[in-house]
């Protein structure tokens, strides 16, 4: 679909898809499309308050099949999954950094910061305009970080 080539296949899909989830009470997290192997993987990741279960899961899986055949916004064959975005949940959206503002978080750099390395642990203290703002576990200070920079910033043991 040329849409999807202009878009991303991922966005495409979240917006197909976006309305169906919130429909069963839930948020759409994240949904990737990617390639592992010899075979493609197109993830939905879905939350709500409280965890999903699996009967979240499947519903949402057989509700947004038939919508992606009809849409037919991928053209190689793929393996749909539909899941929870895990424990260690990676905070990628605005959203995402907002709503665990004093959370403890896990950040893997793309390249170490000088007297810290390539990977700490801290609290979430804030976020704005890209920019993450973390308390230390070992040392207390305040760190200011770019997003860019981070290989993954996720969640540290998410009491779900």
């Amino acid at each position: 679909m040329a849409n999807a080539k202009k878009k991303g296949t991922a966005t495409v899909v979240w917006e197909l898809v976006e309305p169906i989830v919130v429909g069963f009470g839930l948020k759409l997290w994240d949904v990737r499309y990617v390639k592992e192997g010899s075979q493609w993987f197109l993830r939905v990741f879905i939350d709500k308050d409280g965890g999903v279960d699996i009967n979240d899961c499947e519903n949402v899986s057989r509700a947004i099949d038939k919508p992606l055949d009809e849409l037919d916004p991928i053209t190689d064959n793929y393996i749909l999954e539909v899941s929870s975005p895990g424990v260690e949940r990676e905070l990628l959206l605005d959203a995402h950094f907002e709503q665990f503002i004093g959370a403890d978080i896990m950040v893997k750099m793309i390249r170490p910061i000088e007297g810290i390395g390539k990977e700490f642990k801290g609290v979430l203290k804030a976020y704005a305009d890209g920019e993450v703002t973390i308390r230390d576990h070992s040392d207390e200070n305040e760190i200011v970080i770019a997003k860019k920079d981070a290989a993954y910033i996720k969640l540290d043991d998410f009491d779900i």
